[in-house]
């Protein structure tokens, strides 16, 4: 009898201790360590819930021999929020791991900061992450460089594509109203100081005039001495990189100034469609990235159009943010087809099955670079996309770029005129 309860309690406890079996393998867990009391994060969450929740309806996770549904560990690691150090905020996202003990992390740090940081928590736990927020390219070269970083892949657009999205639509400005002369604003963290001074550089070679540039910090609330400067310097074009919540006051100060120089760049809070009413209808004209397809919709690309309506449906009100939640929900998906195809949730054989993802999503069809960069262009049927909406008089959003999917081109405002 003894022998027997021996052999009983070993066989129970290889079950439990076990990845894939027993109780600790009654589902895959997908851990969201994030900034989630921001807009990007918040709605990344949701996109995440939405995409677990088709998956399990649908019967789950093929893992080997076993379907399994999916479950879903979050935490808010307060990374975007003033004067919280990058080390703090890891350890929310470890706490995540060892206490929950997801097969990967989706979404994950909102500012590059804390992703290149976490890169080595992640290469010590072997977990793999699919962000979505995150935008420096440094990740790319670390990960060409040291195999303990292969578990970090990143599904969302990064700072050198968003800067090849600006060159586009500063392309289309020169040509249809002539405009050289460019004023930079930016935001004082990794992946906006990296884009700035990429475009500052870029536009010398593009036959652009830099008549100034200049950062805010992380709660900065008053722009006009920028806009005044850049008014007095005559620019024709403002390009502002900015995701922080406050960033909306310069849109309008742009608008009651009047400042004669087309506001086309990133603003976080200009991307979604509840903007109208929150500037008092007063930001008709502003051009604004839209960081991943499917957080605006596209009739021209199906995939983008279904998400985006069925999010609307699922919880009331549209996507706000134009960074993270498409790239989210498609996260769910590119892991549950790496998980079916490794067989198993080694997070070896996941990594190896993620790197030759090829799936369409809503932000198009998404495959990754040898830096684990999903990769981004200008026809979704190829690759994921990135895009500028233009807000009209009307309050509506109109995709301007790329060719594509454009509905319309490039209009001034009022109170512009062309260089030509």
């Amino acid at each position: 009898m003894k022998k027997q309860a021996l052999l009983i309690f070993t066989l129970l406890f290889a079950l439990l201790a076990c990845p894939g079996l027993g109780v600790a393998g009654q589902s895959v867990v997908v851990g969201v360590s994030t900034s989630l009391t921001f807009l990007e994060g918040k709605e990344s969450l949701k996109a995440v819930e939405m995409a677990v929740e088709q998956i399990n309806q649908a019967g789950g996770v093929q893992v080997g021999s076993k379907k399994l549904p999916m479950k879903i560990e979050s935490i808010d690691i307060r990374d975007a929020a003033k004067g919280v150090p990058v080390p703090e905020a890891l350890l929310g996202m470890e706490k995540l791991i060892l206490e929950k003990k997801p097969t990967a992390l989706v979404v994950g740090p909102f500012r590059s900061e804390a992703l290149l940081a976490g890169m080595e928590l992640l290469g010590k736990h072997k977990v793999p992450l699919l962000g979505t927020i995150a935008m420096t390219p440094k990740t790319e070269g670390m990960i060409a460089k040291n195999p303990k970083y292969k578990y970090v892949f990143r599904t969302c657009l990064n700072a050198k594509y968003f800067v090849g999205y600006i060159k586009g639509v500063m392309d289309q400005l020169n040509k249809e109203y002539g405009f050289t002369k460019v004023y930079i604003i930016n935001q004082d963290v990794a992946w906006a100081r990296a884009t700035a001074g990429i475009m500052k550089k870029l536009y010398g070679k593009m036959g652009w005039e830099v008549l100034g540039h200049e950062t805010f910090p992380i709660g900065a609330g008053d722009f006009s001495s920028a806009l005044m400067k850049a008014k007095m310097k005559k620019a024709q074009v403002i390009l502002p990189v900015f995701d922080m919540p406050t960033s909306g006051i310069l849109v309008k100060q742009w608008r009651s100034m009047r400042v004669p120089a087309l506001m086309a760049g990133f603003i976080s809070p200009l991307a979604g469609p509840a903007a109208w009413k929150a500037f008092d209808q007063k930001i008709g004209g502003a051009v604004n990235s839209i960081f991943e397809l499917g957080n605006v919709p596209s009739t021209k690309y199906p995939p983008a159009k279904a998400f985006y309506d069925a999010y609307e449906k699922k919880y009331g009100k549209p996507i706000e943010a134009g960074h993270g939640p498409a790239p989210s929900y498609a996260s769910i998906f590119i892991l549950k087809a790496a998980i079916e195809k490794a067989g198993s949730l080694d997070p070896e054989a996941i990594v190896e099955a993620l790197k030759k993802t090829d799936l369409e999503t809503p932000l198009g069809r998404v495959k990754f670079s040898e830096g684990h960069q999903a990769l981004f262009g200008q026809d979704p049927a190829k690759s994921a996309l990135g895009c500028f909406i233009q807000w009209n008089d009307q309050g509506k959003r109109v995709v301007v770029y790329p060719p594509s999917i454009a509905m319309e081109k490039i209009a001034l405002p009022k109170w512009m005129k062309s260089a030509k």
